[in-house]
């Protein structure tokens, strides 16, 4: 495979440095990529990077995931109007192995392959290194007036920020342009990988490696990844869409991919997924032969839930999704774990019911009418009971008089509620 090739028809390439694809044709080349490790888990947003590494490494060249522990201390200009929070280092190794474990999920890190992945974090080699020395050894090849004409900086000097520019922020892409050097010193790394916003801070490396060892240097960037219908791409209601299952489940990761729309996921799969043209052209004419079916957007969801995941965490999504069709339905909801039966019925009505109530059997036209207003009254439970339209937990009722009991709980403390066949209702027992 051709690395230049393959991300330029799955559209990933934004800019490219001029020599950047003779460079790969010639021999095995080390990329690296920045990741920001402000939280301890990546988010879908970091992924179109994390598809570059992954194709690069399966393009037989050696990938490099920095992670910023030392930048991360700073805070990047690039794209904000605010500066971010500093950490401390505790935290920053804390989500450094974090996000170790979800990218070994895409990066060979551990075969003995001469292009096996390796994590480092510039923290390593910048928490020993003092001002002056930094001054001397680097601030002199870089000047200000070099430094002033970048679009990142000169967006928030003409207003973009409250407050300005730190000066902590200013010298962020000779921090960025140090790291290059390094890498480039200590193990013979000659491209950078990044986002299209990271240009600035790339090309600052490439000129401080020019001016200080007269070196060769190469980047490329990736567009940023966008909407159809000019949204933020990666966000909801909720905020981010996380890889971490404890902060979005996957339930809710494979239903972000599966209701994207038909040019988004056109375009998503070939940036997020390793299918081949092939395949995709495939799907993209089964997608125009009959929409209705949507097959690049269950593809789509299908291939990143599994990678991100796992193959029973994608089983189990779907399984969740056919909850309110499935015939297995009633079934299915005494298995899926507490995360995803409340992302399923997210958004319904919910009561709170005693457990006391329960436990004693309370009558479930009593528990429905006086604990909790599911019905305006007795006689209107009676009657849609016996017109064979009220199902408890997806089960049919058929007899008015029955009585609440335990074994009803799902996850030990929910009741789902139907009234007809779109009216839904969610009882927490406390």
């Amino acid at each position: 495979m051709d690395f230049i090739e393959e991300l330029t028809w799955r559209g990933m390439i934004h800019t490219m440095m001029p020599g950047t694809d003779e460079q790969l044709r010639k021999e095995m080349t080390t990329a690296y990529l920045g990741i920001d490790p402000t939280a301890d888990s990546l988010h879908i947003g970091h992924l179109c990077g994390v598809m570059m590494l992954r194709h690069f490494q399966r393009c037989g060249h050696k990938p490099l995931a920095l992670i910023g522990g030392a930048t991360g201390m700073i805070g990047d200009p690039s794209g904000k109007s605010a500066e971010r929070n500093l950490l401390d280092e505790a935290t920053l190794r804390h989500n450094q192995e974090a996000i170790k474990k979800q990218l070994a999920k895409f990066l060979d890190f551990d075969s003995n392959a001469p292009n096996r992945a390796e994590l480092v974090n510039n923290y390593d080699w910048m928490h020993d290194v003092s001002f002056l020395d930094f001054a001397r050894e680097i601030g002199k090849h870089i000047t200000v007036n070099y430094m002033m004409a970048k679009d990142s900086v000169q967006k928030r000097l003409n207003g973009e920020a409250r407050d300005g520019l730190s000066f902590t922020e200013f010298t962020y892409q000779l921090l960025q342009g140090n790291d290059f050097l390094h890498l480039y010193q200590a193990k013979n790394c000659k491209l950078q990988l990044g986002g299209s916003d990271q240009w600035g801070n790339i090309t600052t490396g490439a000129e401080l490696i020019r001016r200080k060892l007269g070196g060769e240097v190469f980047a490329l960037t990736c567009p940023l990844i966008t909407k159809a219908d000019g949204g933020k791409f990666g966000k909801t209601e909720s905020g981010n869409v996380w890889l971490d299952p404890a902060r979005t489940s996957p339930y809710k990761f494979y239903q972000f991919w599966l209701n994207v729309s038909d040019t988004d996921a056109e375009k998503y799969i070939k940036i997020f997924t390793s299918l081949s043209k092939e395949e995709i052209d495939a799907l993209t004419e089964e997608q125009k032969a009959d929409p209705g079916r949507r097959p690049l957007q269950h593809r789509l969801a299908r291939e990143i839930t599994i990678m991100v995941h796992s193959e029973r965490d994608y089983e189990a999504a779907v399984e969740a999704s056919q909850i309110l069709f499935s015939n297995k339905a009633a079934e299915t909801l005494h298995t899926i774990d507490e995360a995803t039966l409340l992302d399923v019925f997210e958004g319904v009505p919910t009561f709170e019911v005693s457990r006391a109530d329960i436990e004693a059997g309370i009558r479930m036209g009593d528990l429905l009418t006086d604990k909790a207003a599911v019905f305006p009254s007795k006689a209107e439970y009676r009657k849609l009971v016996q017109g064979g339209g009220f199902s408890i937990n997806k089960e049919k009722v058929t007899d008015p008089q029955i009585q609440a009991s335990t074994s009803m709980l799902l996850n030990d403390r929910y009741i789902i509620v139907q009234k007809g066949k779109k009216q839904y209702y969610l009882l927490i027992v406390k």
